[in-house]
C-alpha cells in the first residue's frame, strides 16, 4: 500500500514541477514534499512503525523518489533562469529599502567627546602631542631624571634612538608651555602605552586625558573646584570630592582626588572595595622644575595639572567590570553604545 502510495506521490510531483512558472514555485514544491513537515519527510519519520522488511523497501524507494524530486526541481531550476535571460526585471519602486546597517561610535570616543565639550564649556582648548616622544619630554622635562625611582612606575616601550611610545600624556604639557605664554587652559586627551600584563583592570594600550591650567594666582581651590565641576557634569549628579595628599615627580603639592562612590552613597560595595570612595583623578599643583624646563619662570607663573584614564572614567559611567572590552572588537560590546 504504501509503495502505492509513493508511485502517486512521484508522479503528482512531477507534474507540479512542469507545471511550475516561476522560481518561487519550486521553492513551495520542495517545502511541501522535501521541507522538515513534508509529505515525503513523513514517509521516512514512518518507517519505524514498519517491520524489518516492509521498512527496508518502502525506505529504499522513499530515497529514490527523494533523488528524483531534487533532480527533478534542479532541471526545472536551470531551465526557468535561461528562460529569464534577456528579459527586463521587474520591481516595485514604491517598496521600502533595506536599511543599510549603521556602525555604532565607541565608547571611548564617545567619552572623549564628552569630556572635550565639558571642558571647552570651561574656557579649555583641546590638544594634542605625538604618540612616539623623547626621553626629555615623557621623563626629564616632568622633572623624573634618569636614577629618580619613580621612573620605575612607567614601565616603557623602548624603540630605537632613544625613542620610546609615551607612557602618559604629560609630555603635551611641556611640549606646549615652550611655545605659548600663560594664561592658558588646555586638555590633552590621547593614547598611552605601558609594557605591563593585562587584566580586568590594566591595559598596556589606553587613553588618558591630561589637563592644565597656568596663570598668576592659580591655586588649589582652582584644581578642586574645576574637578568637581567637570565630575558633576560627567557623571550628570551632585559629586562629593576629596583630596588625598599623594607623590608625583612633576607636582608639588600633589592629591588624589576621590569621589565618594555613587553606586553605594558612600557605605561601602565591591566597586569601591567598601572604602566608599573611588580614586578618579590625580593631580596638584606644577611642579617649579618643570615649569623651568618648559621655559617659563616659576616666580610669575603658577598652575595645576592633571591626568585622569578615561578608560576608568567610561568604566565608571557605563558599568564596564573589565577594560580590555574596550580593544577587544567585540561587536555585541560595541552596539550597546
Amino acid at each position: 500500500m504504501a509503495k502505492i502510495n509513493l508511485n502517486l506521490l512521484k508522479a503528482q510531483v512531477k507534474e507540479e514541477i512542469e507545471r511550475a512558472k516561476e522560481i518561487k514555485d519550486l521553492d513551495e514544491i520542495f517545502k511541501k514534499y522535501l521541507g522538515k513537515k513534508g509529505e515525503l519527510s513523513q514517509v521516512f519519520r514512518s518507517l519505524r512503525h514498519l517491520n524489518e522488511k516492509e521498512r527496508a523497501e518502502v525506505g529504499k524507494e522513499a530515497n529514490r523518489i527523494r533523488r528524483f524530486i531534487e533532480e527533478k526541481i534542479k532541471e526545472k531550476t536551470s531551465s526557468l533562469v535561461k528562460a529569464s535571460k534577456g528579459k527586463k526585471e521587474w520591481f516595485d519602486v514604491t517598496v521600502p529599502a533595506k536599511k543599510p546597517l549603521l556602525g555604532h561610535l565607541h565608547p571611548l570616543t564617545l567619552i572623549k567627546r564628552e569630556i572635550e565639550k565639558i571642558f571647552e564649556t570651561m574656557g579649555f582648548e583641546v590638544v594634542e602631542g605625538p604618540l612616539v616622544e623623547t626621553e626629555w619630554y615623557n621623563f626629564d622635562a616632568l622633572n623624573i631624571p634618569k636614577d629618580h625611582p619613580a621612573r620605575d612606575v612607567w614601565d616603557t616601550f623602548w624603540l630605537k634612538n632613544g625613542l620610546l611610545l609615551r607612557t602618559h600624556t604629560s609630555p603635551v604639557q611641556i611640549r606646549y608651555m615652550e611655545k605659548h605664554q600663560p594664561p592658558f587652559k588646555i586638555i590633552a586627551p590621547g593614547r598611552v602605552f605601558r609594557h605591563e600584563a593585562t587584566d580586568a583592570s590594566h591595559e598596556f594600550d589606553f587613553w588618558q586625558v591630561e589637563g592644565l591650567m597656568v596663570d598668576e594666582d592659580v591655586t588649589v581651590s582652582n584644581f578642586k573646584g574645576i574637578i568637581s565641576g567637570f565630575l558633576e557634569k560627567f557623571f550628570n549628579q551632585k559629586i562629593k570630592t576629596r583630596l588625598r595628599p599623594s607623590y608625583f615627580p612633576f607636582t608639588e603639592p600633589s592629591f588624589e582626588l576621590d569621589i565618594q562612590c555613587f553606586f553605594c552613597k558612600g557605605k561601602g560595595c565591591s566597586v569601591c572595595k567598601n572604602t566608599g570612595w573611588l580614586e578618579v583623578i590625580p593631580g596638584g599643583m606644577v611642579h617649579p622644575n618643570v615649569f623651568k624646563y618648559a621655559g617659563l619662570n616659576p616666580r610669575n607663573w603658577q598652575g595645576f595639572a592633571f591626568g585622569a584614564g578615561m578608560n576608568r572614567l567610561a568604566m565608571l559611567k557605563y558599568k564596564i567590570n573589565d577594560i580590555r572590552l574596550f580593544n577587544s572588537g567585540d561587536l555585541r560590546f560595541l552596539k550597546q553604545f
